[in-house]
């Protein structure tokens, strides 16, 4: 009888585990499934027009961009004030002032656009990072659960275990008292 039972409990504690594997699985499927809802926000192939504006802005605000136009500007300059005896755009640099102006005015609308595509990008990262973060407490929550369950399910498989011990240490000192009245 005290066979069984440990063969009972030994099921039941297998179903149990069998149990927390699939609810396991079935968190880990629904983590793929978030990441690849999260994939979707992605914009994996901009528009032509939206590259354009982001090179644009790379370039438009590195220090190469500076340095190079710099060197434009005063290599415009010598030539006009030195190097031409009647210089195409002649000292207040008035065509130097209205490519400037127009560089300027063209340049920032497109840095504008690129940031914010990359404000909108950021904006979407909040979002993924909030339901990541969602997702990881949700975990943590139903992990604490399952360590709950896997405690009570434990502390009772072991009460019974010893239940099943005391019955047997009984019926051994019944089979020894029984033996010692019978010599």
């Amino acid at each position: 009888m005290t066979k069984l039972k440990l063969e009972e409990l030994l099921s039941a504690e297998s179903e149990q585990l069998q149990k927390l594997n699939e609810i396991v699985l079935k968190a880990i499927e629904e983590e793929k499934l978030l990441s690849e809802k999260l994939l979707e926000f992605e914009d994996r192939n901009p528009p032509l027009i939206s590259r354009v504006a982001d090179r644009v802005a790379v370039f438009g605000g590195s220090w190469k961009f500076i340095l190079s136009f710099a060197l434009f500007m005063l290599i415009w300059i010598l030539i006009n004030l030195y190097l031409l005896s009647k210089p195409f755009d002649p000292f207040p640099f008035i065509l130097l002032n209205l490519i400037l102006s127009t560089l300027a005015a063209i340049q920032a609308p497109i840095i504008m656009m690129s940031q914010n595509r990359k404000e909108e990008k950021d904006r979407q990262r909040a979002v993924n990072d909030y339901l990541v973060n969602l997702k990881a407490e949700i975990e943590v929550r139903n992990l604490h659960r399952k360590f709950d369950l896997l405690m009570t399910e434990q502390m009772k498989t072991l009460f019974e275990i010893q239940q099943a011990q005391m019955d047997m240490m009984e019926e051994i000192k019944t089979a020894l008292n029984y033996n010692s009245e019978n010599k």
